[in-house]
């Protein structure tokens, strides 16, 4: 495919242009969670849809990319808090007082 021109490498960086201190996709392949895999690869598609370099046809999508990943993002993170529902769904129940009701 000679002559097609691709998404170059961009360099991830925060507002401040100091380079972000984010899981890297390659640490949280190795040593993350889902979670963690996939903030790093939103982020990475973002610097993308940023970068000055990227070219129009791309940015359509990048962003339906970003979309997918936000909603998995987002029901992940909402799995993990109904974590804490279930946890307090296995206590121990209180001794049953018929004159309470």
């Amino acid at each position: 495919m000679a002559g097609k021109k691709q998404l170059s490498p961009v360099r991830l960086a925060t507002a401040d242009d100091v380079p972000a201190r984010a899981m890297t996709l390659r640490e949280a392949t190795e040593h993350g969670t889902r979670l963690d895999e996939l903030k790093a690869m939103r982020l990475i598609l973002v610097t993308h849809m940023e970068s000055e370099n990227t070219l129009a046809r791309d940015l359509a999508a990048l962003t339906r990319q970003v979309r997918e990943i936000s909603k998995e993002i987002d029901e992940l993170s909402t799995s993990a808090e109904g974590d804490d529902l279930t946890k307090a769904a296995d206590t121990d129940d209180e001794a049953f007082n018929p004159y309470a009701v």
